[in-house]
Formats: C-alpha cells, sequence, structure tokens
C-alpha cells in the first residue's frame, strides 16, 4: 500500500437542515418522513423550528455554517415569509460563511414556481427540483402531480431565477429499456445546467410501490440491466461535463452540493424538524441525534420541553467513527482522505483497517487506494454495501 501523505484534506464544512414534512400526496415509492395535512400554521411551524434550534445553539459547539437545506416532504409548500424567517433565525443565531449555500427541494409544478421569486428574495440560492421523469407514462406510474410539459416550464423559470439549480430523475423503471433511458438522460442533460441527481429506483419497505411488488403488480429490471443502465449513466453525464462525484449525483466542477458534501465527508450538521438526523459537536464529542417523526407529536414535544429530541447517542470508539466515515465517504469520487480519517477517529487509518482485507479488495477491482485517498471504483460503487461489509467484517 502506498505511503500516506499530507494534503490540503477539504473541508467537510458545517450545514444546518430544516426538516418540513409536509406533502400534498405520498408518491408509492417514496419512504422519507413525509405526510398529508389539509392545512398548516406555518407561523406555528417556523416558531416551533427556531425554538428547536435555539436549544441546538446553545449546546453545541459553535461552527461557522456553510449551508442551509430545507427538505422534506416538500418544502416548496412553506410561504416564502417561512423560508425568510428561518434562514434569518439561522444567521441570528450562527456566524455563516461569505459563500454560505441554501438549498431548497421543490416540486415542479406552476402552484409552486410561484414562489420561486420569494425564495431567491429571502436568500435561497440552490433549488433542487423533483423532476422524476421525462415521460408522461413514467410521471403517472409514480404518482406525480405534474406533468412534462409543466416540469419543462419549471426548470426554465427556475433557471431565470436561481445561480445554481439541480433536479432528480429515476431510472430502472419497470418496463424501461437502456435505449429509453439513455434518450431520456440525454435530454436531461440539456436542460440541467450545473447538476443532476439521478436514482435507480429501489422498493424500499412500508411503501406503496413495496405493496405492488408483493401483489405481483410489477417488478423491477433485471440486475443486468440496471447495472447497464447505471454505467451508461456514469458515461454520458462525464462526456456532457457532469461527472459523478457521488454514487447518484452528478455536477460541473465547482456545482457540487456543498450540503450532501458535509454528510458524505463527514461533517458535522444540524438536523431540525420531525424525524431529521444530526451529528453535532458537545464539547468536542461527535454526537447523533434524532427527532420524534411524527409531526404533531414532535410538535408538542418542541413547545413542552424546547426539542424533539427521540433519542441521541455518542459516536464513541474510533471503530465507530470509521464504519461511518467509510460508509459516507466512500459514496464520493474523490474517497475518503486519510487526513479527514485521522481527524475524525483520532487514529491512523492503517490502525483501523486490516490491509490484508483492503489489499484483496484493491486486487479485486472494487477499491483504489494512494497516498491521499481511498476510493471506490465504479465497480466497487455499484456494490458498496458488500465492499464495506468485507472492509469493516
Amino acid at each position: 500500500m502506498p505511503a500516506l501523505q499530507r494534503h490540503n484534506r477539504p473541508d467537510p464544512g458545517f450545514g444546518i437542515y430544516f426538516h418540513w414534512p409536509f406533502c400534498r400526496k405520498k408518491c408509492p415509492y417514496c419512504d422519507f418522513n413525509s405526510h398529508v395535512r389539509d392545512t398548516v400554521d406555518q407561523a406555528v411551524w417556523a416558531d416551533a423550528l427556531l425554538t428547536e434550534l435555539d436549544w441546538f445553539t446553545d449546546r453545541s459547539d459553535r461552527q461557522t455554517v456553510t449551508s442551509i437545506f430545507f427538505g422534506g416532504g416538500t418544502p416548496s409548500l412553506m410561504m416564502p415569509e417561512t423560508v425568510s424567517r428561518l434562514i434569518e433565525g439561522v444567521k441570528q443565531r450562527f456566524s455563516v460563511a461569505d459563500d454560505l449555500e441554501i438549498s431548497l427541494e421543490a416540486n415542479p409544478t406552476s402552484a409552486e414556481a410561484s414562489f420561486f421569486q420569494g425564495y431567491r428574495a429571502a436568500g435561497v440560492t440552490r433549488l433542487s427540483m423533483g423532476v422524476q421523469s421525462l415521460s408522461d407514462d413514467a410521471l403517472l406510474f409514480l404518482g406525480r402531480e405534474h406533468s412534462v410539459q409543466e416540469a419543462l416550464k419549471t426548470i426554465e423559470l427556475a433557471r431565470s431565477v436561481f445561480p445554481n439549480i439541480s433536479f432528480d430523475l429515476i431510472y430502472a423503471l419497470p418496463g424501461q429499456t437502456l435505449k429509453a433511458w439513455e434518450a431520456d438522460l440525454h435530454e436531461a442533460l440539456k436542460l440541467a445546467g450545473d447538476h443532476l441527481s439521478l436514482y435507480q429506483l429501489t422498493i424500499e419497505p412500508n411503501t406503496g410501490f413495496a405493496g405492488s411488488v408483493r401483489r405481483g403488480e410489477f417488478s423491477l429490471p433485471k440486475d443486468e440491466l440496471a447495472e447497464a443502465m447505471f454505467e451508461r449513466t456514469q458515461d454520458i453525464c462525464a462526456d456532457a461535463g457532469l461527472p459523478a462525484y457521488e454514487i447518484s449525483n452528478h455536477a460541473r466542477p465547482g456545482f457540487e452540493c456543498r450540503h450532501n458534501l458535509t454528510y458524505w465527508r463527514y461533517g458535522a450538521y444540524l438536523g431540525i424538524g420531525p424525524g431529521a438526523h444530526g451529528r453535532v459537536l458537545l464539547g468536542g464529542d461527535r454526537t447523533a441525534f434524532e427527532q420524534e417523526k411524527k409531526p404533531e407529536k414532535w410538535l408538542q414535544t418542541v413547545q413542552k420541553q424546547g426539542h424533539g429530541t427521540k433519542a441521541s447517542f455518542l459516536v464513541e470508539t474510533p471503530e465507530e467513527k470509521a464504519e461511518e466515515l467509510l460508509l459516507m465517504g466512500l459514496r464520493l469520487s474523490e474517497g475518503v482522505w486519510f487526513e479527514n480519517f485521522e481527524v475524525a477517529t483520532g487514529k491512523s487509518f492503517y490502525d483501523l483497517i486490516k490491509k490484508d482485507r483492503l489489499e484483496k479488495l484493491v486486487e479485486a477491482g472494487f477499491l483504489a487506494v494512494d497516498e491521499k485517498a481511498l476510493k471506490a471504483t465504479d465497480e466497487g460503487r455499484f456494490v458498496l454495501n458488500a465492499v464495506l461489509a468485507d472492509l469493516l467484517s
């Protein structure tokens, strides 16, 4: 194995995530913490989110905020005034980076697009849209409310308002051919701008699609076709100047989502809202937090005790930290920087990883290692869970 050397390691940053758990409808593939409600008192919810932010602000180690992310659910159901209150709340409580990235997830519908100018005025710099497909038949199958034409108009509007946009697509759909996916992807790249998130359809437990598969209503493409789609995705996006910087995320250099990079680089982040997770430094100790998932229970708990934390625990041992770090970092094309590994765990990389297992995975073509970082190859990223299980066993 190469000798480890010092380099200028990437700064993981410090992010704040706000979870808005409400949607107009529940998509059949979605296992996120999202809930349909007829009415939401946004002033009450903004008060509660800021109350929980206060609780963590008073206890966590102070770091400069490099990103804010509004996720869900459907954050584009939030009024711009609500988004503005939360952004200003962060700025009043923390120092923020001069180039602070503020992302918001949105549905590509005309109703929600009417808020885009208001979000930009509030400070949002990056919009991430859940387009999911450029086929009306596929959108119907996925349970989406928008049409392709509506999505195209929304993308055009978003590009005129925000300096950075992204949208999601889902592939490896039932009956989808490699040729059809390639055509969709080429079309998406004409629209995309600087960032695309491309996900294979997976069937998650306790979703509408899980029941459909059990009933034999549809099946996913065979593994060989799904792998071919993944490989072609990497090649086509790289040729278009949007190489994969993470398994499912593609960007022009400099347009990577910095908030998500904080997760993957094992940075600290604060998760605010129902079901949100966080990894926060408390007195220098990395502490994991998980919030109550049910919106009403979370809200009542925050109003009663100032936060909605359901569980918390110290990420104590170097081995636990190494496992988390590798699980996240090997998703990145840059891999796991040995300096970040040492800072996070307090141990040298080769003190915690068995060289013989590493060497076998390198020889098999799943991992690559140089003097600064450990990386998963294209083959390794496609079977990353199995690679990690072997490396860490």
